[in-house]
């Protein structure tokens, strides 16, 4: 053997060690073939489609976000009114994207329309319709899809970190739909889908407000009559537990509370999350929480300001605890209730992934058994060797000698695949395994065009070596031409494509990719090989 066809073989062996090594990694010695399985299944992930699990399709609720972004423009514009003394006789009012100021002293219009001018990067004001002094401030349209888009992006990573610190296999958290704000989860093997539900729905927004009557109520109806059926102004009422207030409230177990509208802080300004046991209330456990710097420079002042009086802690639109100030906090807190270990690791767990910005919804829900997945494993992998075995025998038999050379080269091209996936940790899916059998097809191709052009060359006179050089370039350009355009597709289907559309095309692709090196490289060495072993005059056998 020559020193040029003992370092392709060397390249080859080198790269089917590796290969190896991907399936099925350093086995315990002495293994058997349970262990060898074993470290198979483990390397190769399985999609939802094969494994079992649930898929969901979400809706976030954008508009939430919209106004909360406009009450805090409608508060921030009050403050300044009342800082520079412009009056107003009536209160400022807020809408999904509009804030209204109504009669405003005609002295002091000016100064109004100078102040609102520090808005008009993102509002338009104009003359309220129908009033003489009145204003309306209006999002504008680029401001509101910012929002949109930024509450997409953030409600993406948020849930995105939630099924990750669950310790899913392989999850998909993505886009769906066209602009209708809908988010895909796919959660393949996950034993419990309802508590991943739970965590992922929670909204997790924690927030701390000023709670100016810690009393609680048994009802709504309750609340208002004590006030004489009106709110004090920039509050509102907020259901609760029983315990969120010392055990005080309603022995039904839910009281209403009169909370501040605005926050002090938010779930966005937590800098982490951490169960721990209840010292002042065993068995139960409670939530210690940390706030970041900034947060912190808020949160400070107005506990300093409020000593003696109340604060409530606030988690997906619920009082979860009134607690008295007794001193400055800057830093850190807790969340106290009857938690279980459970309960706090997961409600821990929502506050460390971040809050998310808007509540979602549920639109479509489904759960995939494993028995379904077993049986398309087993179809797949039937269709997957049916195939390849009658294109092998097809080979064999119409090209004699040369399709041992075209099976050697399936074979590989089907462990590099596979080696592949398993190296770059990504899912098999049922649309992979059709991949995976395009894949097949694709190599046969590959093949019947070198040794068709290689029958030319011998029918044209040629001799053996001369031949195979001839057929194996003339027909490189030929593959290279359908394996980039059929890769172009692939990659358009990878981008553009869900879960299991983008399992085909990773399969697809790193088959074709592969396809190129055993159909061109290691195909061409065995032929090498033969040609210099068989005697100067020997014929080949194609």
């Amino acid at each position: 053997m020559n020193s040029n066809l003992k370092w392709k073989a060397i390249s080859v062996v080198t790269v089917v060690v590796l290969c190896i090594y991907g399936l099925f990694g350093l086995p315990d010695f002495p293994t058997s073939f349970a262990a060898l399985k074993h470290n198979f299944s483990q390397r190769i992930r399985l999609g939802l489609d094969l494994q079992g699990g649930t898929h969901l399709i979400l809706q976030v609720q954008v508009n939430e976000a919209i106004q909360q972004e406009t009450a805090i423009v409608a508060d921030d514009l009050t403050n300044k009114l009342r800082t520079r003394n412009i009056p107003s006789d009536q209160p400022i009012v807020a809408s999904d994207t509009q804030i209204k100021v109504s009669n405003i002293a005609p002295e002091h219009i000016g100064d109004f329309r100078t102040l609102a001018g520090d808005y008009q990067q993102t509002w338009d004001l104009t003359p309220a319709p129908g009033e003489v002094n009145g204003y309306l401030l209006t999002m504008r349209q680029t401001k509101i899809a910012e929002i949109q888009d930024q509450t997409m992006t953030q409600s993406e990573e948020t849930i995105s970190r939630r099924i990750d610190e669950l310790g899913l296999t392989e999850p998909v958290v993505q886009p769906y739909g066209q602009g209708d704000f809908e988010i895909i989860v796919e959660l393949p093997g996950e034993s419990d889908p309802n508590r991943a539900k739970d965590v992922i729905s929670a909204g997790g927004q924690l927030e701390v407000r000023f709670v100016p009557d810690p009393k609680p109520y048994a009802s709504r109806a309750e609340a208002l009559e004590a006030h004489n059926g009106i709110l004090p102004p920039g509050t509102e009422l907020l259901p609760g537990t029983a315990s969120a207030s010392e055990g005080q409230g309603n022995a039904g177990g839910e009281s209403w509370y009169i909370v501040d509208h605005l926050p002090i802080v938010t779930g966005r300004d937590l800098r982490g999350a951490t169960p721990t046991r209840n010292t002042r209330m065993p068995p139960y456990y409670m939530i210690e929480f940390r706030l970041s710097v900034e947060a912190g420079r808020k949160f400070g002042p107005f506990t300093e300001q409020h000593m003696g009086q109340y604060m409530g802690i606030i988690l997906d639109h619920k009082v979860k605890t009134v607690a008295v100030i007794k001193g400055r906090i800057e830093d850190s807190g807790e969340l106290e209730g009857q938690y279980t270990e459970e309960q706090a690791n997961d409600e821990a767990l929502i506050l460390r992934a971040g809050a998310l910005p808007a509540s979602i919804k549920y639109l479509e829900e489904r759960t995939v058994g494993p028995s379904l997945g077993a049986d398309s494993i087993r179809h797949g992998i039937q269709a997957s060797i049916t195939s390849l075995v009658v294109v092998l025998i097809f080979m064999v038999v119409y090209y004699r000698s040369a399709g041992i050379n075209a099976v050697i080269a399936l074979i590989l091209n089907l462990v590099i695949l596979l080696a592949c996936l398993a190296y770059f940790d990504a899912v098999l899916t049922l649309p992979g395994i059709a991949g995976v059998i395009l894949t097949i097809g694709m190599g046969v191709d590959s093949n019947v065009l070198i040794f068709e052009r290689i029958r030319e060359e011998l029918r044209g006179g040629k001799a053996p070596a001369s031949a195979v050089d001839l057929g194996f370039k003339r027909a490189f350009l030929t593959i290279i031409d359908t394996h980039v355009t059929t890769v172009v597709s692939a990659a358009f289907l990878g981008l553009m494509g869900t879960g299991p559309v983008r399992g085909f095309a990773i399969s697809l692709t790193i088959g074709l990719m592969a396809n190129l090196f055993t159909s061109v490289y290691v195909s061409r060495l065995i032929f090498d090989w033969h040609l210099a072993q068989a005697p100067r005059q020997a014929e080949l056998s194609i």
